[in-house]
């Protein structure tokens, strides 16, 4: 079993950052990916980012240069980097984890971004 702890999220003006944290709790096999979503109000939840335990990184069009992700294997946790941020980024960002034979999800964390 893993437990999916994210956070970081907050409210920021155009062309502010926030770092979002999604730290995974229990034991982790070899050979995994954690990506992250979003989900606006009214819509499909969407690829934003992801990592797999290579280190490939994979970013959707909408973020590629503004935000980073990476890990750090000792504490478990991705972070996702977010620069430069739109209000079109406004959305709850969830993070799921795949590995050990399943998939698990947080429970979100909201970025709010204000013109």
């Amino acid at each position: 079993q893993v437990q999916l702890v994210e956070s970081g999220g907050g409210s920021v003006k155009t062309g502010g950052s926030l770092r979002l944290s999604c730290a995974a709790i229990g034991y982790i096999y070899n050979g995994y990916d954690v990506t992250w979503y979003r989900q606006a109000p009214g819509k499909e939840r969407e690829f934003v980012s992801g990592i797999n335990s290579g280190s490939l990184k994979r970013y959707a069009d909408s973020v590629q240069g503004r935000f980073t992700i990476s890990q750090d294997n000792a504490k478990k946790t991705v972070y996702l980097q977010m620069n430069n941020l739109k209000p079109e980024d406004t959305a709850m960002y969830f993070c799921n984890f795949a590995g050990n034979g399943r998939n698990y999800w947080g429970q979100g964390t909201q970025v709010t971004v204000s013109s």
